[in-house]
């Protein structure tokens, strides 16, 4: 009896104890003098249901719209425990993204290469380290780099077309996987040089070890928190975030394709060429490129480093660009107006260029653009982007202070969202990105793939990609919606891009 009582008495201390600190985390932005949300959730905070009821994107708009009709330019709330301030202001994004980026250069998030080699990416790093690979990688992703690529994505689009074509007899296509395993394939050949095949073969380990980096597991949720909190600690006992096996899976690959390329002296022009360049001579050897420098011997990268960047292009070019492709056709299909003005243009610009399909033709097509920004508009890949300042950082024209390494988030799904500055937000019109309307917009309410220096450096590459697919499939066929095809689409929950919950099923005829 004695025991039980010591035991409950235990309890009852270990519980009160976590209900004190929830409590003191929970004030956090109160005792601050911070903006903030009323309601909290126990061990949610202000984000009740995120990754397990519904995706983020919602979540996270409705914060923005409490924070903005109480008339605050930004908030502080509470993602389970961890404190983080939402912008709400254009103005105050573009002064934390742009004006005062030597302060908010990071992301905040987690990235510890010796622990776990496939975190230390682009996208993560911090500061110096970041800083000093960006410069290296920048000379990767010019437009005549694109222009060496975009013969081998024409062959893969290729593929795609006669995928499509031999399934016509089907009726109708689950779009959302084709266009999955189209743009692994692509970035399987520009990223790795090997030939994926996942058109022909949906089962490959490309697929399957891609497809598990983007499911947010509960395990892995509470690996970020802690780390999150406690960032010294969890470099001192090594906390990885990336699973064992897709972790050995691509450090096995690159090694190998790497050695081979190097013992064969094979040449190919794809990202893992040029990474290899810089891994050997510290910069990229350019000489196509006016006033870009010619590698002479500068320090390099380690295979470790060269294989996280070949990580998160396969990671960020496959899965992003395969569902802005997927949310285009759909919208397209359920817009025949949209779709057939499209391929008007389309057609009028080939056949401008005598017919031939160039990389400039593609990039050119003005509604093609427009389009594609549309979709990117309410189907951003990324719902969030975060900053985290290197030193306490008052607020321009308040007295708010925000703490070295607090997470600041910049809602971009919200932001394209609101109705004040994109009216009718769920209506897809892609005339809102004439040059005469975007100038009346004000700038910083879209930007789907970030602001300032750090802005994703393979913007040009995505959209290549996504445009060169869309057009081919365009020139052939007409989509068009099916009783299986949503009246609206949401978003898995427990996935952190934006991606349907469902398969998109189209009616898919020949032209």
């Amino acid at each position: 009896m004695e025991l039980v009582s010591i035991v409950l008495a235990g309890l009852l201390v270990l519980v009160s104890c976590v209900y004190l600190f929830l409590r003191h985390r929970y004030n956090y932005w109160t005792r601050r003098g911070f903006p903030t949300l009323p309601n909290q959730r126990l061990l949610f905070g202000h984000v009740k249901g995120i990754n397990s009821e519904r995706h983020a994107s919602y979540v996270n708009r409705e914060n923005y719209q409490a924070l903005k009709s109480r008339g605050e330019a930004f908030g502080g709330i509470n993602t389970f425990i961890i404190p983080m301030v939402v912008l709400v202001d254009p103005e105050l994004i573009k002064t934390i993204l742009v004006k005062d980026f030597s302060v908010f250069h990071d992301r905040g998030l987690v990235a510890d290469p010796e622990a776990d080699p496939l975190s230390g990416t682009l996208f993560a790093l911090e500061g110096k380290a970041w800083r000093t690979l960006r410069q290296k990688m920048t000379p990767t992703f010019t437009s005549g780099k694109m222009k060496q690529m975009f013969g081998t994505i024409v062959e893969v689009a290729e593929r795609l077309r006669q995928h499509v074509d031999e399934h016509l007899h089907e009726g109708r296509m689950e779009m959302k996987d084709i266009l999955a395993r189209f743009t692994t394939d692509v970035i399987g050949t520009c990223a790795f040089g090997i030939e994926c095949n996942t058109l022909k073969d949906p089962d490959s380990e490309f697929r399957k070890y891609g497809n598990m980096v983007f499911e947010q597991k509960v395990s892995t949720l509470f690996k970020i928190t802690f780390i999150l909190l406690a960032r010294n600690l969890s470099k001192r006992i090594g906390v990885k975030i990336t699973d064992s096996g897709v972790e050995k899976f691509f450090m096995n690959l690159v090694r190998e394709t790497v050695e081979y390329r190097e013992k064969h002296n094979v040449q190919r022009n794809d990202f893992l060429n040029l990474l290899i360049q810089i891994k050997n001579k510290g910069s990229v050897s350019d000489k196509d490129e006016a006033n870009q420098p010619v590698g002479t011997g500068e320090v390099g990268i380690t295979m470790n480093e060269l294989t996280a960047q070949v990580f998160i292009f396969f990671l960020a070019g496959f899965e992003t660009s395969s569902t802005t492709m997927n949310f285009c056709l759909y919208e397209l299909a359920k817009n025949p107006r949209i779709q057939e003005r499209l391929r008007e243009e389309i057609n009028k610009a080939i056949a401008a260029n005598a017919g031939e399909l160039t990389y400039d033709v593609v990039m050119g097509i003005e509604y093609l653009d427009n389009v594609i920004n549309e979709t990117l508009r309410k189907y951003p890949p990324l719902e969030t982007i975060t900053r985290a300042p290197e030193r306490d950082y008052t607020i321009p024209g308040t007295t708010h202070v925000i703490p070295k390494g607090t997470l600041v988030q910049i809602p971009i799904y919200a932001l394209q969202h609101d109705p004040d500055y994109f009216p009718e937000p769920e209506r897809f019109d892609p005339d809102r990105f004439q040059a005469d309307v975007v100038s009346q917009r004000p700038p910083y309410v879209y930007m789907p793939f970030g602001e300032g220096p750090r802005i994703c450096i393979g913007l040009r590459f995505g959209m290549m990609q996504v445009k060169l697919g869309l057009i081919t499939l365009l020139r052939q066929f007409r989509f068009s919606p099916t009783e299986d095809t949503p009246e609206r689409i949401t978003f898995m929950p427990n996935v952190f891009v934006l991606s349907p919950d469902r398969g998109s099923y189209l009616r898919v005829d020949k032209i």
